[in-house]
């Protein structure tokens, strides 16, 4: 990477607060040398010097480039292969101040941000989140991480600490989204997981080295919550909290919103079904949500058994509407058959040979009929197996 690059975005990731939308636009226009020179020397125009006139005489580049590998961490820039580009393409588009890109983002872990955002789903809600959130955020995180889904969230008390641990607990990917510096334990009573997903994902922030958690940045994080991942549960939500900001965001950043919906009674449900009201989708389990985020038809094959076994699970196309075609009470010979299911009477006799092994039909003076099954209980499925369906 080269050296300037990396020193000039450092500079801008310490002399501007985000989102700074003047100085990423003057960024894109001149780049990132260039436009750090033009900030030192106060050569900006009038929104840009808005957004860094405070700061613009503080030049730590080299200081917070020492401080980050201190740390184990890393600055990760645009220019960068690893950069999400594709993810952050949707802040360009929004178009909107709020939403403006970020300018380099500081990562602590091994993973690699532009891998991990490209099946991510961000997991959220409130930290007095109930035993019931948790257990949710816990299940949807593990689910997720189970299919090869990054997590994504912001490592907070309550729901957030859920998804990242139902992540790790299967060895799954997770990134957690800081509004202070990566090296920072916040909450402090997160350092264990925080370590652990520093560990085996990624901890990542666009706030310096050093930086302290503050009000607004919780806020402006969120944006990156939702940029970086493909679509975003809300598990357990007020009506005014920080994961209704995710949301919103995700929304103005064209990405599906999900809800889990809750007890009617409760407060910290009541935010999740004034998403469903304004159109975000009621999910339950980790395949409904796969269904929003997944490429087309991916999630078939993982939707889970609903708790029986079917005795025509698996069979081929022909073999189920030959059994389809089959009265409950009476028998039919072949050629009607052949007619009632629009299958060729040569797969027909095929198929009631397959059907006859199974023991699903029996021969009897000529004709064919169904014998009677009873269905049993499926046995449990292991997590992360899939079933498929087969025509009943």
């Amino acid at each position: 990477m080269n050296e300037r690059i990396l020193h000039a975005r450092a500079y801008l990731s310490r002399v501007a607060e985000p989102p700074a939308a003047a100085l990423a636009e003057l960024v894109a226009e001149v780049g990132p040398v260039e436009a750090a020179a033009r900030v030192r020397d106060g050569r900006v125009g009038e929104r840009v010097a808005g957004e860094t006139g405070v700061r613009r005489a503080v030049y730590r580049a080299g200081e917070d480039l020492a401080a980050a590998a201190a740390a184990g961490a890393r600055l990760l820039v645009p220019e960068h292969d690893d950069w999400p580009g594709d993810a952050f393409e949707a802040f360009e588009a929004a178009g909107a101040r709020e939403l403006a890109p970020p300018l380099a983002l500081w990562v602590r872990g091994p993973g690699a941000l532009g891998a991990l955002s490209r099946h991510a789903v961000a997991v959220v809600g409130a930290r007095a989140a109930t035993s019931y959130g948790t257990h949710v955020a816990g299940e949807l995180g593990a689910g997720l991480a189970d299919r090869g889904y990054t997590v994504v969230s912001g490592a907070a008390i309550g729901v957030d600490g859920a998804a990242h641990r139902g992540a790790l607990a299967v060895q799954g990917p997770t990134v957690a989204v800081l509004a202070c510096g990566v090296e920072r334990a916040y909450p402090a009573s997160h350092q264990l997981l925080l370590e652990r997903i520093a560990a085996e994902g990624l901890v990542v922030s666009e706030y310096p080295p050093g930086s302290v958690p503050a009000r607004h940045r919780f806020l402006v994080r969120n944006r990156l919550i939702a940029g970086i991942a493909g679509g975003t549960v809300v598990v357990e939500a007020g009506l005014r909290s920080g994961a209704q900001r995710t949301a919103s965001d995700a929304v103005s950043l064209g990405r599906p919103v999900m809800a889990v919906p809750g007890a009617v009674t409760s407060g910290l449900s009541a935010g999740c079904h004034r998403l469903v009201r304004d159109g975000a989708l009621l999910v339950t389990r980790t395949e409904e949500v796969l269904e929003a985020v997944a490429p087309i038809g991916l999630h078939l094959a993982e939707l889970p058994d609903l708790g029986t076994a079917r005795s025509t699970d698996g069979l081929d196309a022909a073999a189920a509407r030959v059994h389809d075609a089959l009265p409950a009470r009476a028998a039919r010979d072949t050629r009607w058959l052949a007619l009632e299911s629009g299958v060729p009477i040569g797969a027909v006799r095929a198929a009631l040979v397959a059907l006859e092994r199974r023991g699903l039909v029996e021969h009897r003076d000529g004709r064919w009929r169904r014998c009677p099954v009873v269905e049993e209980p499926a046995p449990p499925a292991r997590a992360g197996a899939s079933t498929r369906a087969g025509g009943a």
